[in-house]
């Protein structure tokens, strides 16, 4: 079907490209899971699809006794990587003009949601598949022997894997974990004693989203967690791990000339890179 730019002629002023992307942008910044457990540090300076920055990332220091001989330098050599927007979506759909004079608010509202959904999902489901980059000593369980979860059992191996995250000095007063399961995990932590519920954590402040904390975790639940080869991936970190920027880049009205419809379409653009791949950490669970 073929598209003009002539001026956008309906009354439907509820679909003011600029209206429009100013909520659904700010829309994006509430309930995405992931959202919560990444830094967005360089989101200032990458804006469109394709842009990079470099990231640098300061080396060890070491640290000596001081003695009679003189004083040795330490030839440090930070490691640097890039952030790229290299991923690109876009929703496209048409508005019929009977619809538009019926509820013309209303259907703008449903529609941005329904948007907002459809992004977040591939965002989190994106931002999952971060657990690829967890550090090798960060990882509890393997492929070929996945921790076989259940409400006896589900404490223990959490504390694992918050045990990761402090041996590799990710964890601090400042840099409290999180961790981010999926509903089937969910039914097996709510049935453990050890499991701290949302509404029981007196005078601390979770992440939006928490249903509460285990093992000194911050739990979020995503229905984008899902089963790959039968095998759930369960990711843990702190917001030093990843680094995520993104941009809704654009959202305009065209006038459909082979229909009495408003042609609506947007484009969203983001990247992500693990930079500190020891405050990630991970666990193999069977789906079984």
């Amino acid at each position: 079907m073929s598209e003009t730019t002539d001026t956008f002629t309906t009354s439907y002023g509820a679909f003011i490209p600029e209206v429009w992307s100013q909520k659904l942008n700010t829309m994006l910044e509430k309930d995405c899971v992931m959202l919560q457990c990444v830094n967005r540090n360089y989101e200032g300076e990458i804006k469109n699809q394709g842009d990079k920055v470099k990231i640098i990332t300061p080396a060890e220091v070491s640290i000596s006794t001081l003695g009679s001989s003189n004083i040795t330098y330490d030839a440090l050599e930070p490691t640097a990587t890039s952030l790229v927007i290299d991923q690109k979506k876009f929703f496209a759909f048409k508005i019929d003009d009977v619809a538009q004079v019926q509820a013309n608010t209303d259907i703008m509202e449903a529609h941005l949601k329904n948007a907002k959904k459809a992004i977040e999902e591939v965002q989190d489901s994106y931002l999952l598949a971060q657990q690829a980059y967890a550090s090798a000593e960060n990882i509890v369980g393997s492929e070929d022997s996945p921790i076989v979860l259940n409400k006896t059992t589900i404490y223990e191996q959490f504390v694992n894997l918050a045990l990761c995250l402090k041996n590799s000095d990710a964890v601090s007063a400042d840099k409290r974990p999180w961790v981010v399961i999926n509903p089937k995990i969910e039914s097996y932590l709510l049935q453990s004693t050890e499991f701290i519920n949302a509404h029981n954590v007196a005078d601390e402040t979770l992440r939006e989203g928490a249903i509460g904390r285990i093992a000194g975790m911050d739990v979020l639940v995503s229905t984008n967690l899902t089963a790959v080869d039968n095998k759930f991936y369960v990711l843990a970190g702190t917001n030093d791990a990843i680094t995520f920027a993104s941009q809704l880049a654009k959202i305009e009205s065209l006038r459909d000339k082979d229909s009495f419809s408003d042609l609506v379409r947007g484009l969203y653009l983001y990247g992500a890179k693990t930079v500190q791949p020891k405050a990630l950490a991970k666990m193999i669970v069977s789906a079984a």
